[in-house]
């Protein structure tokens, strides 16, 4: 009687881990839409696009709408770095290609090897954002003391809903080459980077 009671339990313990095995397999599947939906509401994690120079040419330039774009930058604590992006805001026609520029400055005595990710703010304009050439498509390495200015081409789509005026772009950098953060070394001059340029806006026509 006690082997059979003790089969019984043995089964609805299979049983309840079979569930428990079940209900994690979904979970999985519904991270994806969940993720998606906390991407879209934040902009996070980069949901730009990316686009080929013959799109570009066969697109047209809205010259009756205007769009604030705003460059952000920060760097991950392990990566020693100064980064900042050389013009702050600038105005743009939906359709028409822009370029700017981030700079980048290894503050290390060592080359640093690192990686921009994206994110976009609102997120419902990031499947308008595209780029032609961004650094932050490949990994970027500085030689020790390297000051490097990097270009950004893009253009913001025509089909950008009308009530979006403004979007913000923020690049954050990540060490890639496993090492630590590395204080300047004795004797390596710290040289600022180019003038702040905030709050400086470039009309493009």
């Amino acid at each position: 009687m006690e082997q059979q009671e003790l089969k019984q339990a043995n089964r609805r313990i299979v049983g309840r881990l079979g569930l428990v095995v079940v209900a994690m397999f979904g979970f999985g599947f519904a991270l994806v839409p969940l993720y998606d939906v906390f991407c879209e509401v934040t902009g996070l994690n980069g949901k730009t696009g990316r686009i080929s120079a013959e799109e570009v040419l066969a697109g047209q330039v809205d010259e009756t709408r205007e769009v604030t774009v705003e460059f952000v930058a920060s760097v991950n604590s392990d990566l020693p770095w100064e980064i900042k992006p050389l013009v702050r805001r600038i105005t743009v026609h939906p359709g028409a290609v822009t370029e700017v520029s981030y700079s980048a400055r290894n503050m290390t005595g060592k080359t640093v090897i690192g990686q921009a990710v994206p994110s976009l703010v609102p997120g419902v304009a990031s499947k308008y954002f595209n780029k032609t050439e961004c650094f932050c498509f490949t990994q970027q390495s500085l030689e020790p003391g390297e000051y490097k200015e990097m270009p950004l081409r893009f253009i913001v789509d025509p089909e950008l809903p009308e009530d979006v005026h403004e979007v913000a772009l923020s690049y954050t950098f990540f060490r890639m080459d496993g090492g630590k953060d590395n204080r300047p070394d004795d004797g390596l001059e710290r040289i600022s980077l180019a003038p702040d340029a905030a709050g400086a806006a470039v009309q493009v026509n």
